[in-house]
């Protein structure tokens, strides 16, 4: 029988629904199991041991009772550090929040509390989501968990980590450029992106507005649909949240590949990718063929431009969310006397570490008089066109097919000092943020050092469904979601 902290999230929860086993003896493996790997992994910033044990017990008490649990009944979870949680520590991975302590939940959050998911800890992540590495973490960097010595992917490593791990049966991250796909990739665990809107962010800490979504990682491509559906859905509080009924994304894995059409972009195979993520991704859509979807090769012309263009968005967007940090309502505020205008500049520059200030300065610099039609708006003009591209693709395909990234994971350091070539990271993933549309990245392989290799889909705007669809027929015909890094 496989130790419980192995058990997939649907089984767990099957499992406490047939009293099988209880929330809290679930809750207990899963905290034993973060005391054994935690050490070496580094994926959780606060262990909430007290509220998860509290939680379980009235989700056992409600089984007892004849009540149903929710969908994920029992389940021990984890939750990027930027998902606000009313009365848990919430730091976003940086000092100027690290003592801060939310006094209401995300909507993400809740949402999870009323399928009976158990929140055990708040997972590290890039500070303010900025970065693909975990390492611009400021309360300790996520190691990968195939190897101790590469990054775990960014922002949200901690979320992908945890799960590889099995410190966690699944987790929430947020993807702003690739943040759910890279780590998720790199770790070797299922990480979706759903539709911007079809997901709440309210209670979420702003990175880039227009493209911020929260989404799960998990060990399979059916506990993704199963958190998915937890958590997606209209929400009054967010404005952009969109009003689509929200259809049975468990049941749309039941439907296999013959008769897709799928395309193969031309611009996503770059020069210099890593020899084995292209043979492992090629070697996908083979198998994908096989079982009757039909590939094409389509051209989305504009990814050339997808870097420039998302990083000047992002970094406007971030300049104005992250002016709200000023020492005088919440947050860090820097010890000294002397004028509001020199508090102002000790809290931020103690508070926000070089990554974040680097994003600040230059999307404050894109927003200023004089460039603000150089840079941002031209920017905003070009994603247009980036989305333009995606729509004459699915004009004649279902789904898009390729790689989450260039390379496997990276060592440690090797791309710290170096953002430009940190920011090459996020290539394949970035475009279809500045789309808002959804897409996954799911286990294809390993590469010559056995090191996990990304899978990844993109979709039209709110058909996660058929991307489950396809996820989940590849998946039954590989192991690779099998494979754990850890014993």
């Amino acid at each position: 029988m496989s130790a419980l902290h192995d058990l997939t999230a649907r089984d767990a929860a099957a499992r406490v629904r047939r009293r099988e086993v209880s929330a809290t003896e679930l809750t207990r493996a899963a905290l034993s199991r973060i005391t054994a790997v935690e050490p070496q992994v580094g994926a959780i910033l606060t262990i909430c041991e007290r509220e998860a044990l509290a939680a379980a017990e009235i989700i056992d008490r409600r089984v007892a009772a004849g009540e149903d649990p929710g969908l994920l009944a029992g389940v021990p979870v984890g939750l990027k550090d930027n998902i606000c949680t009313a009365g848990i520590r919430t730091t976003a991975s940086s000092r100027i929040l690290e003592a801060f302590v939310p006094p209401y939940d995300a909507t993400v959050a809740a949402r999870l509390q009323q399928a009976g998911a158990v929140l055990v800890g708040k997972l590290n992540c890039d500070e303010f989501a900025m970065g693909s590495s975990t390492e611009n973490a400021a309360l300790g960097v996520t190691r990968n968990p195939w190897d101790p010595e590469r990054v775990a992917g960014g922002s949200s490593g901690g979320s992908a980590a945890a799960v590889a791990a099995r410190e966690v049966h699944a987790s929430l991250g947020s993807d702003t450029g690739g943040s759910i796909r890279l780590p998720a990739s790199f770790c070797g665990v299922v990480g979706m992106k759903p539709t911007y809107g079809r997901v709440s962010r309210y209670g979420v800490i702003a990175f880039a507005s227009s493209l911020d979504q929260v989404g799960p990682l998990a060990r399979d491509v059916g506990d993704a649909a199963l958190v998915l559906q937890a958590i997606a859905g209209h929400d009054p509080a967010d404005g952009t949240s969109s009003q689509r009924p929200v259809p049975s994304y468990v049941a749309a894995l039941e439907g296999g590949v013959r008769g897709l059409r799928l395309g193969l972009p031309r611009e996503y195979f770059v020069e210099g990718m890593q020899p084995d993520v292209e043979a492992s991704v090629r070697a996908a859509v083979r198998t994908l063929e096989a079982q009757g979807a039909t590939v094409e090769p389509v051209s989305l012309p504009h990814t050339e431009y997808a870097i420039a263009t998302y990083y000047l968005i992002t970094s406007a967007e971030a300049s104005s969310n992250l002016a709200r940090y000023d020492g005088v309502r919440y947050g860090l505020r820097a010890a000294g006397g002397g004028t509001l205008a020199e508090m102002y500049e000790r809290s931020r520059a103690a508070g926000f570490g070089p990554e974040v200030k680097r994003r600040i300065m230059l999307g404050t610099y894109a927003l200023s008089a004089g460039y603000y039609d150089a840079y941002y708006l031209k920017a905003q003009q070009v994603r247009t066109l980036i989305r333009r591209d995606f729509e004459q693709a699915f004009a004649h395909v279902d789904a898009l097919i390729a790689p989450v990234a260039p390379s496997t994971a990276f060592r440690l350091g090797e791309r710290v000092d170096d953002p430009l070539t940190m920011y090459l990271s996020d290539i394949l993933t970035i475009s279809l943020n500045l789309a808002g549309l959804p897409g996954i990245s799911l286990p294809c392989g390993l590469d010559a050092a056995g090191l996990p290799i990304g899978l990844q889909l993109i979709g039209k705007a709110f058909d996660e469904a058929t991307l489950l669809r396809i996820a989940a027929a590849y998946e039954a015909a590989s192991d690779w979601t099998a494979r754990s890094p850890i014993p």
